[in-house]
């Protein structure tokens, strides 16, 4: 069992065609494998494959030309990703086909469709995908036909090089086993599986250890189906590296080694980081990718975050005294500042000389075991911890390494941007330009498609592009806001059309149908929702969670800022949509309509909580009764209509659940799938990062918390005394930790008719 159901496949009707070819002919008797492996993601999107003509033919640039005439489909491209991309867009265009995380639906093609889209390039050769936290915040319990599904996903949205992430601790199990570490050792120095991705990137160690070898050896299986489908698409997936981060087992074994403690990141136990420069490093990474090769077959790109938003110990002498000052966390503005002070004070020639070198040795740590492969890296940190990060510093740490062989991932572009501007576009590096869109998988409703095409267009005219390669989204988690990641990857390929004209055909595709009203309701819904490039509330006053309603309780919350977007405007394009609905509304207009009104109503419960939190300080009982009232009622109406979409607490658990082989396993995968979405852990500010938009965890997670602050803030007015809000916060956590080790299972009834029920809400709501 996936974690989530696999992408519906939807009644298919193409069986129906049986409109002679006229494009082409029969196909082949013998495709090549190429072609072979195009024709069958074809077919799994529904499209009986025989009935389809494919030639790949070599192209400068990624290309495609997809005819249909009389119902039957001719295309031709560069590549098996371009030939999949061209028939899933030409069957877009005649509403007959849509592939998203929600669903799919597919139509047949008729006697009358006739359709060419002329000759289509990408002015990107690469279009990547995937974060290294996706593999935490969304892929732990995917099985096989949950990854098939994903990977048809990529290839329909012209997907070429995507993270795959997925089956190396089986690698490092087997680095470290032969580095004379016993079974025990290792499986306490890995962390459980929905916290694995800042194992990789050396932010944590064993939390929540041991990982189970069932995990292991399931990844595993997996990964090699997963690389086996995405090279026969001509996919070239960024693999794994190796970039330093050893178990402290190994750094105790080894106390010569120049092995430094980093900081302490979000409150876990420090990790521990070996210099480059030690004997040790060169043969443990060439080593990890002789093991990955032999087990997983060899790559192209590799993937070696050193410095995820860990400092790079570049004091002179390499101490780990020295260390601990260079590698204090940037927690604030005034951390920052004392950061950066110290990094100035620091001698720029021996700042620069370190940097340089750490970054030389990365690069040839890769190409000792894999000599023709490109060092990748996401360029995360150079937004996330700029006071470190100066352009200097980023011009130093890259100096080394040939230009053809790095790619940089500047993924930050909606929240860090310009970096790629302010570095020279990373100074003749090969870079890929994209967002991150969503983080940790907290689901509100938005995005900027305004921006991403102006944007977008922009950057590829800039003079001072340099060697841009590709395009990209990077989001932490998946399943949300499906409509920005098919727009934004539509534009990485072209035409460019008006956002109107492609509403007109995503409704018509997504839907079935479509008309004017409906077109126009949607453009409302996106001046009220799809004009927020980042959602800043998520991280407030030191607390995560996308809404307050999400947020650890807090007396605070009474002054919480106002949401992003045009809530007026979204819920009129919300109300137009409910007008213009089709007669009958398929299951993925339901799902628009009620993420739309979820997101509505989940603000206008924010203002609920504002209201109850400032008249129990104002000492007004009776005002703070009457809105803690409304919220309760809101919360669980919200918690049922949400029940209808794809991911509920329920799916999630259950999924977790599933995974296991043995009684312990399951109890343990459900514990972590909790506690993933929710407490996370450390003693930092991870708490709610996570926070989803679920089903389940509106009524029996967010609103007790809620309801326990509001509690202890109503008796402290009617005591007529301040509250104590450290008792009361106290009191939440410890609340916190038994509800993720309850044990507890879910089941949530999605509404008999969801549009109907999101209508009902609208109108009770102000």
């Amino acid at each position: 069992m996936s974690i989530l159901q696999p992408l519906r496949l939807y009644p298919l009707l193409m069986s129906s065609l049986a409109v002679a070819l006229a494009l082409g002919g029969a196909a082949q008797a013998a495709d090549s494998p190429e072609v072979a492996a195009a024709r069958a993601a074809i077919a799994r999107m529904g499209v009986p494959a025989q009935r389809v003509d494919l030639s790949i033919r070599p192209a400068a640039h990624p290309t495609y030309r997809v005819r249909i005439r009389h119902g039957a489909i001719a295309a031709s491209g560069s590549s098996p990703i371009a030939l999949v991309h061209g028939v899933a867009q030409a069957l877009e265009a005649k509403g007959k086909l849509h592939l998203s995380w929600e669903g799919r639906r597919a139509a047949p093609l008729s006697r009358a469709d006739n359709f060419d889209s002329g000759e289509v390039s990408s002015p990107f050769d690469l279009r990547a995908y995937l974060n290294t936290c996706t593999y935490g915040y969304t892929t732990p319990w995917w099985d096989w036909a949950r990854w098939s599904s994903e990977i048809d996903w990529m290839a329909a949205h012209g997907v070429d090089t995507p993270l795959a992430m997925e089956g190396q601790e089986y690698v490092w199990r087997a680095l470290w086993r032969e580095e004379g570490m016993d079974e025990a050792a290792i499986g306490q120095s890995l962390s459980a599986a929905p916290f694995l991705p800042w194992q990789r990137m050396g932010n944590i160690a064993g939390y929540r250890a041991p990982l189970s070898p069932g995990w292991i050896e399931k990844k595993h299986q997996l990964q090699i189906r997963i690389l086996g489908r995405m090279r026969s698409l001509g996919m070239k997936p960024v693999l794994p590296a190796f970039a330093g981060y050893v178990p402290e087992a190994f750094a105790k074994a080894h106390p010569k080694a120049r092995i430094y403690t980093m900081r302490s990141w979000e409150g876990f136990p420090p990790t521990y980081w070996l210099d480059p420069s030690d004997p040790l490093f060169a043969r443990l990474a060439k080593r990890f990718i002789e093991i990955y090769n032999a087990t997983y077959g060899a790559g192209d790109y590799y993937l070696a975050d050193a410095f995820n938003e860990m400092v790079p110990p570049i004091a002179e002498d390499g101490s780990d005294a020295a260390n601990a000052q260079y590698g204090d966390a940037i927690a604030n503005t005034a951390a920052a500042n004392t950061q950066a002070e110290k990094v100035a004070a620091l001698p720029p020639a021996v700042r620069d000389a370190r940097l340089a070198a750490y970054g030389e040795k990365l690069y040839h740590s890769i190409t000792a075991a894999a000599p023709k492969a490109t060092w990748v890296m996401q360029g995360w940190l150079f937004g996330a911890d700029k006071a470190f990060w100066t352009p200097d510093a980023v011009r130093a740490f890259l100096s080394k390494v040939p230009d053809e062989k790095m790619l940089v991932l500047d993924i930050g572009n909606d929240r860090y941007p310009g970096i790629w501007q302010q570095t020279q576009a990373f100074y003749g590096k090969q870079w890929v330009y994209g967002y991150v869109h969503n983080y940790g998988g907290s689901n509100p409703a938005y995005g900027d498609l305004g921006f991403y095409k102006t944007d977008m267009a922009a950057a590829l005219i800039h003079p001072g592009k340099g060697h841009m390669a590709g395009f990209g989204l990077f989001p932490e988690g998946l399943h949300s806001n499906s409509i920005v990641y098919a727009y934004a990857y539509d534009l990485a390929w072209g035409p460019k059309r008006d956002l109107g004209e492609w509403l007109k055909t995503y409704t018509a595709a997504r839907y079935g149908s479509t008309s004017p009203a409906l077109v126009a309701a949607w453009q409302g819904a996106i001046a009220g929702a799809y004009q927020t490039r980042y959602w800043t509330p998520r991280w407030w006053n030191q607390m995560a969670g996308a809404y307050l309603f999400f947020k650890r309780p807090s007396l605070s919350g009474a002054d919480y800022p106002a949401a992003p977007g045009d809530p007026a405007a979204l819920r009129r394009g919300i109300e137009a949509m409910l007008a213009a609905a089709p007669a009958h509304p398929s299951a993925l207009f339901a799902k628009d309509i009620v993420d739309l009104t979820r997101h509505y109503a989940s603000m206008r419960l924010d203002d609920q909580l504002k209201a109850a939190l400032a008249a129990y300080k104002a000492g007004d009982v009776a005002g703070g009764d009457k809105a803690r009232a409304q919220i309760s009622d809101l919360a669980r109406k919200i918690d049922t209509l949400a029940a209808n979409q794809q991911e509920t607490l329920a799916s999630w658990v259950k999924d977790a659940r599933a995974y296991g082989d043995t009684p312990q396993e399951k109890a343990d995968y459900a514990t972590q799938a909790k506690a993933i979405v929710t407490i996370w852990g450390g003693t930092g500010h991870l708490s709610d990062y996570a926070s989803r938009a679920w089903s389940g965890l509106y009524a029996d997670y967010y609103l007790p918390r809620w309801q326990m602050m509001l509690e202890d803030a109503r008796a402290a007015a009617l005591a007529h005394r301040p509250l104590d809000e450290a008792a009361a916060i106290a009191r939440i956590r410890a609340w916190e930790e038994q509800w993720v080790a309850n044990g507890k299972d879910y089941a949530h009834a999605a509404p008999t008719d969801p549009v109907r029920a999101a209508a009902q809400m609208l109108k009770e709501l102000p």
